[in-house]
C-alpha cells in the first residue's frame, strides 16, 4: 500500500480512538480505566500518520531514480480497509442490551460467594444496590441482609418468554466477556415495558427464585413496589 494511503488509515484510526474517548462511547466496549490507554494510542497513531505523510510528501517531491520496476501498483481493493474505520467514525455501535442478555445465561452462578455480607444501612431508604450485589445477597445469603430494607435497582428490561426481567451487563475487561445479571419481578408489574428500556425499580426482597433457561443458574426476584423509566446511564456496564 502507498505511504500516503497508510497515513490516511493511521490518521482515521487514531482520530476514531480520540473521538470514542471524547464522546464517552468507548464505555460501550471497555471498562472506564481503558481511557488512559485509548488516548495515548490515538495520539501515537496520529503522530505516526503525520510522520508517514511527511515521508510520502518528500518521496513525491524528490522521486528516486527510475529503477525500471513498472509494476501495476496496489490493488484498489486495499482501500476497503478504510470501510470499518469510517464505520467506526460515523456509526459507533451502542452497548450490549436485551438481545444479547436474552441469549446469555445469568452471571450470578459464575460469581464467588462471600462468607459474609455487610449489613445494609438503616438510615438510607431505599438502599441503592447493583444487580450483582442484590442477586448475590439473595442467592448466596438467602436474602438475610436484604430483609427489612427497601431496595433500589437500575437496569434495562429483557423478556424471558412473556415475563419481563431486569438486567445489567457486567464486564471484566471489555464487551467481549460481558454477561448479564438477571432479576425477576414479583408482585404487580406494570404493562407496556419495552425491551432495552432503562428503569428504576423500588422494591423489597422476595424469596422467589427460578432457573435461567440458558445455563440453569438461579435467578432471584424482587417484590416490586414501583417501576419508573429513566435515562440510560453514561456507563451501561457494571
Amino acid at each position: 500500500m502507498r505511504r500516503d494511503a497508510q497515513a490516511v488509515i493511521l490518521l482515521l484510526v487514531g482520530g476514531g480512538l480520540l473521538r470514542l474517548a471524547a464522546t464517552g462511547d468507548y464505555l460501550n466496549y471497555v471498562k472506564p480505566y481503558a481511557l488512559w490507554l485509548i488516548v495515548p494510542a490515538g495520539v501515537l497513531l496520529i503522530v505516526v500518520a503525520a510522520i508517514t505523510a511527511w515521508d510520502a510528501w518528500k518521496e513525491h517531491r524528490d522521486p528516486a531514480p527510475d529503477s525500471g520496476d513498472h509494476g501495476h501498483g496496489e490493488p484498489k481493493v486495499a482501500w476497503l480497509l478504510l470501510a470499518p474505520v469510517i464505520g467506526m467514525l460515523l456509526v459507533a455501535p451502542g452497548a450490549l442490551g436485551s438481545y444479547e442478555a436474552e441469549r446469555t445465561g445469568t452471571a450470578i452462578g459464575a460469581q464467588e460467594s462471600q462468607s459474609t455480607y455487610p449489613e445494609l444501612p438503616d438510615d438510607v431508604d431505599p438502599v441503592p444496590l447493583t444487580l450483582l450485589d442484590y442477586g448475590s445477597r439473595a442467592v448466596f445469603d438467602d436474602g438475610n441482609t436484604l430483609e427489612g430494607h427497601r431496595i433500589q435497582l437500575r437496569g434495562f428490561i429483557l423478556y424471558n418468554g412473556d415475563e419481563p426481567q431486569l438486567a445489567r451487563m457486567i464486564v471484566s475487561c471489555c464487551a467481549a466477556d460481558a454477561r448479564p445479571v438477571k432479576i425477576g419481578f414479583d408482585g404487580d408489574v406494570p404493562e407496556g415495558l419495552e425491551p432495552d428500556q432503562w428503569v428504576e425499580v423500588i422494591g423489597t426482597y422476595s424469596a422467589r427464585q427460578s432457573r435461567d433457561e440458558i445455563n440453569g443458574e438461579l435467578v432471584p426476584y424482587i417484590e416490586v413496589e414501583s417501576i419508573d423509566p429513566i435515562e440510560s446511564p453514561e456507563n451501561e456496564y457494571q
